[in-house]
């Protein structure tokens, strides 16, 4: 039997969305910058997404940039807002348990002369909303905090964390990545109070290289990439035509019977925590009944991560130790540390993450697995 357990990391394409893509670029492969018949095929692909996503967000077609990704719509977000607003002040507000994608560009604003300020969170890894409120300042320009973290699965106060900065930053707009949460909670930045949103379309059942950033209309913000002036200028560069399709059709079916697909992952969840907790010294990190419903991240004490992975890989699970998309090596995770995990728990750190499509029988199949290889993994460490 195979079990995928490794959605956060990547997930299956859809049928409808991988066929939609082959046609595109096998019968429509037009560029949509190009004046014939051809060219206008290939445009009406992308206004088309454009229409598909804005309505899954509740706002505005034009309020969409397409990307390579959810790197790109981070990248973008910050550097594009930070070198727009950099006159009104120079200081930005992120958290600890940030992906990558905008821990490395921050880096790059503090080198240019920014001051960021990164709030650490709690055992539940959750930011403390006073603090926030405290490190808000005249010269904030810009506030970035992921809705649901890649690693554990928190859920960070997006709505209050936005009346927080409107209230005492009013020159600071918001950022939220929101690549692990789309697609599984209902999201509509006007609603939350967001200025920008990330997403990724290979976390929602779509194509790989594409993604998308919501812009407000009303942001300041600067292109990063430059060229023949693409998407209004913001992006430029030939539109990633089959890409775009498939995202677009992939966020249209990750938001059709969303109240079902919650609460499959949920049922999930539940069933698969308790299971894990009936093994010895095993710990799930977080708060594991108030995380989003498709991530567990458990810690399987006297077994090294990259061991226990491989010895589910030997029997046809897939999981991460971590985040699968900084690198391949092994190295601490920042999220765990934030949230003050202890090293023993720390490098024994598994996550398990769902989808839809995933069964209790996959789950089921894993605990049986787990039963039958921690005792042995656990002998052959200790000696």
């Amino acid at each position: 039997m195979e079990a995928y357990l490794d959605n956060s990391a990547t997930t299956r394409c859809e049928k409808q969305v991988a066929d939609l893509v082959t046609t595109v670029m096998l019968k429509d492969y037009g560029n949509p910058s190009s004046m014939h018949k051809k060219g206008m095929e290939a445009e009406q692909y992308v206004k088309e997404s454009s229409r598909q996503i804005a309505k899954t967000l509740k706002v505005k077609e034009k309020e969409i940039i397409f990307t390579s990704g959810g790197t790109e719509s981070d990248n973008q977000a910050l550097l594009g807002v930070a070198l727009a607003n950099q006159r009104a002040g120079k200081h930005i507000i992120t958290t600890q348990v940030e992906h990558a994608a905008i821990h490395a560009p921050l880096a790059v604003l503090e080198e240019a002369g920014f001051e960021v300020t990164k709030l650490p969170v709690g055992r539940d890894g959750v930011i403390c909303l006073d603090q926030l409120a405290e490190e808000l300042r005249e010269d904030t320009i810009l506030v970035s905090i992921m809705h649901v973290n890649n690693e554990v699965g928190s859920i960070q106060p997006i709505e209050e964390a936005a009346k927080l900065v409107k209230e005492r930053a009013p020159k600071a707009y918001f950022h939220v990545d929101a690549i692990q949460s789309y697609g599984k909670f209902k999201v509509s930045p006007k609603q939350m109070g967001v200025d920008l949103l990330s997403v990724s379309g290979h976390k929602i059942h779509g194509p790989k290289g594409v993604g998308f950033l919501y812009v407000n209309e009303k942001v300041k913000i600067k292109p990063i990439i430059f060229g023949g002036g693409q998407q209004s200028g913001m992006r430029s560069g030939t539109e990633n035509v089959p890409g775009i399709a498939g995202l677009g059709l992939a966020c249209q079916m990750a938001y059709e019977n969303l109240a079902e697909k919650q609460k499959h992952l949920f049922k999930l969840k539940e069933r698969f925590c308790r299971g894990l907790l009936e093994l010895e010294d095993v710990k799930i990190n977080g708060t594991w009944q108030e995380t989003a419903p498709q991530i567990v991240s458990g810690s399987f004490v006297g077994v090294r991560s990259e061991v226990l992975l491989h010895a589910l890989e030997d029997k046809q699970i897939y999981v991460s130790a971590g985040s699968a998309c900084s690198s391949n090596k092994p190295s601490p995770s920042k999220t765990l540390l934030a949230m003050k995990v202890p090293k023993e728990e720390l490098v024994s750190t598994i996550r398990f993450s769902f989808s839809h499509h995933t069964t209790w029988e996959e789950l089921e199949y894993t605990l049986q697995v787990l039963r039958e290889v921690l005792p042995t993994l656990r002998r052959y460490t200790r000696h």
